[in-house]
């Protein structure tokens, strides 16, 4: 049998499939259609014209297609085209132009199909990971089942910041987030408009976005330990060792890590003599970014008896007499871990 040479991309978003092929016999040249391109890239193709695996028209309006012998089967029988025949890649890019009003992601995922995997695949308390988010199916079909069944299935998404040539959007990692953003806003308006007869509540769909850096803080370079002035250099960088230009957010979740807490454990904002301090994980660490401690604040944050506290090195600005108060006012309040950053 023959079938289609023909592929689904066009020249702008698969330009390598977009080329002339030449019958060798009479020396003709057919090109594919703009709008889908061949099915195989340029090497590919030529093995099968090598091989005479492909049938070349009579004509010169004709189009090339491949062959096609009952020797390729891996079997007798003639199996279903897809175990799922009511989802299609069509719906995919239908949602995309519902959510943006336009086709800001090219062949996205249909959020149903994704939906019907998960499910197989993970319970109602399930994580599901996805290393090549995209456009955020994946979420839009967690969400999407939590809503159905009350299940608190949670994802986690991994976009590299690949550039789109577009404005709005600079990189898929951009149109990901926002679409997971719409997404909810979606589900929380059709909440709200219905009745909760179930008694489920409103589910948690917040969610936390986090960029692959380095260090909050300035790493100590050892190899200059022999080298005068790059070593009062560093020692000049490690008065504020603080990476300019990070957030307080920033630091605070690097601390998490490096303290051993995951970056979903749930943190509060708590206002002690005046100054804003993470409460973590129920008090049990309590996070001070302040870069001016008093001893006032020291003793505040001890009566909230944490179990470990970590502050800014810098805070202390060289006072010895106030960081050896601190751990003595921290020590009899039973906290069992005093660290600076």
């Amino acid at each position: 049998m023959s079938r289609s040479l023909l592929g689904l991309a066009t020249k702008a978003q698969r330009p390598n499939l977009h080329y002339p092929i030449v019958d060798p016999s009479t020396g003709r040249s057919y090109s594919p259609p703009p709008d889908t391109g061949w099915r195989y890239a340029p090497d590919r193709m030529q093995k099968l014209i090598n091989t005479g695996s492909v049938l070349f028209p009579a004509k010169p309006d004709g189009r090339p297609r491949e062959k096609k012998f009952r020797a390729d089967l891996q079997t007798e029988f003639v199996a279903f085209a897809s175990i799922i025949d009511d989802v299609y890649t069509g719906d995919g890019t239908a949602e995309i132009r519902a959510l943006f009003g336009e086709e800001v992601f090219d062949f996205s995922k249909p959020s149903a199909l994704m939906a019907r995997l998960v499910k197989q695949g993970a319970g109602d308390e399930g994580i599901v990971l996805d290393f090549f988010a995209g456009s955020g199916s994946t979420a839009h079909a967690v969400l999407g089942l939590n809503g159905q069944d009350g299940g608190t299935r949670k994802f986690i998404l991994v976009q590299l910041p690949e550039a789109t040539d577009r404005e709005d959007y600079p990189t898929i990692a951009e149109i990901t987030k926002e679409r997971v953003r719409r997404v909810i806003k979606g589900f929380e308006e059709t909440e709200v408009a219905q009745l909760d007869l179930e008694g489920r509540g409103r589910q948690d769909r917040g969610f936390r976005v986090f960029k692959l850096a380095e260090s909050n803080f300035t790493p100590w370079n050892a190899e200059v330990m022999h080298d005068t002035p790059a070593l009062e250099k560093q020692l000049e960088l490690h008065v504020d060792h603080v990476v300019p230009g990070r957030m307080p957010d920033d630091l605070l979740f690097e601390i998490l890590l490096k303290s051993g807490f995951e970056l979903a454990t749930p943190f509060e904002m708590l206002q002690l003599a005046g100054t804003p301090v993470y409460s973590v994980a129920g008090g049990a660490l309590l996070v001070c970014l302040e870069r001016e401690l008093t001893l006032d604040l020291i003793r505040a944050i001890a009566q909230q008896k944490p179990q470990r506290v970590v502050c800014l090195d810098e805070g202390f600005a060289g006072n010895d007499q106030l960081k050896a108060n601190a751990v003595q006012i921290f020590r009899r309040q039973g906290v069992t871990t005093f660290r600076t950053v």
